[in-house]
């Protein structure tokens, strides 16, 4: 029998978590220690080392917004990570934009489902055969549909993960006569959509791993799903996966494995001085720009949640509310990208907080309209498991009983009157999928009234707010009132 030892690291949603934090006497995450650690384990071990990354390298700093990802793929260059898959938040900055971000990369990204309409060309290389020390490996990227909810009429992608597995299945074909000792799908489509993916591949695939992000799913050891390992480390930088995989080099086969999850503190991953030079010099140009002090808060707002009420996602809210002069603001919870504001508030603190500068929509709906909305959000959120959770001002108050469904609506503390008209508010991404997460088209809402872009740019709303007005303490007032919590998904 022909054994081979193989050293796998991997990340999955880094999100421009560049900086270690504080934490127990502790110092964790950060991209320094990172790049140390696996600079440390590239050096140490004599049997090959890989590092990957399933997705969204991009987001959450503001120097990657500063920048436009180009300090991210600068950043990750140093890492030098073997292959890297595409995420969702790869395309933020518009899919032109993500061609020349491809271009300052140093390493291979491959992804497996995004094409040009016209002529079906794949927009990257949708897989790397890559032999190290004798094995060779096979990698196949993909990513969630969702990413095309950004519109670019001449780009397609898979409909659905039964296209996907079909793609994967093409791509293994192609490659059956090739000695492929090891085959890796890197995906960014979620935890329960790997597991759907694993069982739709047939055995023949020779699928040994997935790899996957998206849903910041933090495992206590790997999925096994139709003999295919699967495994993800949450998100940021304060984790990182570790198999090391014995290879059966005769039957293209994981003959043994370990896998965990390795804290990156400052106990046993060094510094990477280079790395920190790099991240000073980008931090010095932001903070010359953006950490001037805007405000102090009564106290610490906090976003641990996505899929519930939060301090911050409800004081959001209430400021576009106010702000935009409606009625209703509804705010997509996953556009709040830090899970807690201090109460000592800078211009950078409110930028990564809420990164996502676009416009805001208003349009008219009847109460029964509303309700109808409400009733399909949250049928998509209970029933189809949907990702694409909101947070809404104080005025309305809404009941959601165990089974998802809706009970009492009440606004300005009255009821719900399905006759009104009531004026809301929509990011402009989430008024582009509002067919599909609240069930009603555009045209039906143009019926009702003028659909207009009532701001240009969100973060202006929010930097306004805190600049002239007085943050009151957080009240809990139930307006979203779930009788069943929503799991993290």
């Amino acid at each position: 029998m022909h054994l081979r030892r193989l050293v796998l690291l991997h990340s999955n949603d880094i999100h421009g978590d560049f900086f270690a934090t504080e934490t127990h006497e502790k110092l964790m995450g950060g991209m320094s220690m990172l790049s140390g650690y696996v600079q440390k384990v590239r050096e140490v071990e004599e049997d090959p080392v890989l590092y990957v990354i399933s997705g969204d390298m991009l987001q959450g700093s503001i120097i990657d917004q500063e920048y436009k990802g180009i300090s991210t793929i600068l950043i990750m260059n140093l890492i030098d990570p073997d292959v890297v898959t595409l995420g969702n938040h790869e395309t933020d900055y518009g899919f032109a934009h993500l061609m020349f971000l491809e271009r300052c990369a140093k390493f291979p990204i491959v992804n497996a489902n995004l094409y040009i309409k016209p002529t079906g060309t794949n927009l990257f290389q949708s897989y790397l055969i890559k032999e190290i020390d004798g094995i060779r490996i096979l990698f196949i990227g993909i990513i969630t549909e969702e990413v095309m909810d950004r519109k670019e009429p001449l780009l397609g992608t898979f409909i659905s993960v039964e296209d996907a597995a079909k793609e994967v299945e093409y791509i293994c074909n192609c490659y059956r006569d090739v000695d492929i000792d090891l085959t890796i799908l890197l995906t960014h489509v979620g935890f329960d959509q790997d597991k759907v993916l694993a069982r739709l591949l047939p055995p023949e695939t020779g699928v040994d791993l997935i790899i996957g992000g998206h849903s910041h799913t933090m495992l206590e050891k790997p999925e096994l799903v139709n003999n295919i390992l699967i495994t993800q480390v949450g998100s940021g930088t304060d984790y990182i996966g570790r198999y090391d995989l014995i290879i059966n080099m005769e039957t293209n086969s994981i003959h043994d494995f370990t896998w965990q999850t390795i804290p990156i503190d400052n106990s046993h991953c060094p510094f990477d001085p280079v790395m920190d030079e790099l991240l000073m010099h980008y931090q010095a140009e932001v903070d010359g720009k953006y950490n001037k002090v805007l405000c102090r808060l009564p106290h610490a707002f906090e976003h641990g949640m996505r899929y519930r009420q939060t301090q911050l996602g409800s004081l959001i809210a209430d400021i576009f509310k106010h702000q935009l002069g409606v009625d209703i603001a509804l705010i997509g919870s996953g556009s709040i990208r830090r899970k807690c504001l201090d109460p000592l508030v800078t211009l950078t603190d409110l930028l990564e907080v809420y990164p996502y500068n676009e416009a805001m929509i208003s349009f008219s709906v009847t109460g029964e309209m509303l309700r109808t909305m409400l009733a399909n959000l949250m049928r998509y959120l209970y029933k189809d498991n949907g990702r694409e959770f909101y947070q809404w001002n104080a005025e309305l108050c809404v009941e959601i009983l165990e089974d998802g469904e809706i009970g009492a609506i009440t606004y300005g503390g009255a009821p719900l009157d399905s006759r009104q008209s009531y004026r809301v508010a929509l990011q402009e991404y989430h008024f582009g999928i509002i067919h599909e997460i609240f069930g009603i088209t555009v045209e039906e809402i143009r019926k009702e009234g003028r659909v207009r872009v009532v701001s240009t740019s969100a973060q202006d709303n929010i930097i306004e707010y805190f600049k002239t007005n007085k943050i009151r303490p957080f009240r809990c007032d139930n307006r979203i009132n779930m009788k069943v919590k929503l799991d993290e998904r």
